[in-house]
């Protein structure tokens, strides 16, 4: 019989990722905000970006959260077919679940989840629905690949139902309001990664908005070249719009932008967007059935897979 993960091993890399997604920005995202600095021409904006450079700098040394906000920790699971958790997938949320409490407490992250109506708060960010879980499968393999992400839960997320008549250009239309928006009232910590999905239910193309901002990397590209060229398009757009980093005038708002689509309802075209702002915390962790815990910066959530189309 195949050999079980432990659940011990679980729970600690959890934790470990807890600490890493809170404190250490991703190479790739601050690579992108550095090539958004070197093309920023405003000098307020670009002073910006450097003290974010900075920050960042001194988070990874001090090993303290690089933002006081540490948003909703939540994880995304992703399973060979052929794994096995000690104690099975119940014991693994429940790992996930202490996991959070600890890091709350250790690193510390700021305890933000509260009961909606009575504001109760457990000081550990843990509560009904909380942290969420989401799960993908990948055929064969034994391992499992936990990444856990720090968004932000106030702002910097939209929904809007176009139609098929509206087109490409109703999709620009809607990114560029929204983005205006964020920008004007400061509902977004800008430079952002921005996520776009299109298609879908409403509840589809709100969750895939969000794991294109928050589970693809910065410099990657949708397979499908259309889609592509339209995530290029976008990002030139919201970065001529004339806002920069943090709502001061430039042209670094938009550090990458990701679309990922679902088939929708031949009646309908729905699209939802998420920001991931400035701190764009994620970290990833495959975890073998021997013990070995590969740690990794890019979720690599978006597989041939994940995105497969038709009848198998």
């Amino acid at each position: 019989m195949p050999r079980p993960i432990s659940i011990k091993l679980v729970e600690d890399t959890a934790r470990e990722l807890m600490a890493r997604a809170a404190i250490d920005i991703p190479a790739d995202y601050r690579e992108g905000v550095r090539r958004a600095r070197d093309r920023e021409q405003n000098r307020i904006a670009r002073f910006v970006l450097t003290e974010m450079d900075r920050n960042w700098d001194i988070a990874t040394a001090e090993r303290r959260p690089m933002c006081a906000d540490t948003g909703l920790p939540r994880y995304y699971v992703r399973a060979g077919n052929d794994a096995l958790v000690e104690g099975g997938f119940v014991a693994l949320e429940r790992a996930l679940r202490r996991a959070t409490a600890d890091a709350t407490a250790a690193i510390p992250l700021r305890p933000n989840r509260v009961h909606p109506l009575t504001r109760v708060d457990h000081d550990n960010n843990v509560g009904i629905h909380a942290p969420e879980v989401t799960y993908a499968f990948e055929p064969g393999g034994d391992w499992i690949d936990i990444t856990t992400v720090h968004k932000g839960g106030l702002f910097g997320s939209d929904y809007r139902m176009l139609f098929p008549a509206d087109g490409v250009a109703g999709i620009k239309r809607f990114f560029v309001d929204t983005l205006v928006q964020f920008g004007k009232r400061g509902l977004a910590c800008q430079p952002a990664i921005v996520g776009l999905g299109i298609g879908g239910s409403k509840d589809t193309c709100v969750r895939l908005g969000k794991e294109a901002a928050c589970l693809r990397a910065v410099g990657s590209r949708n397979p499908d070249p259309a889609i592509a060229a339209l995530e290029d398009e976008l990002t030139a757009l919201g970065n001529y719009i004339g806002i920069g980093a943090m709502g001061f005038a430039g042209t670094s708002l938009v550090v990458a932008t990701h679309v990922e689509v679902a088939f929708s309802h031949t009646g309908g075209m729905p699209v939802g967007l998420h920001s991931f702002c400035l701190s764009s915390r994620r970290a990833t962790a495959r975890i073998h059935p021997d013990g070995r815990v590969e740690f990794r910066s890019d979720p690599m959530w978006f597989t041939d897979y994940y995105r497969r189309e038709g009848v198998e």
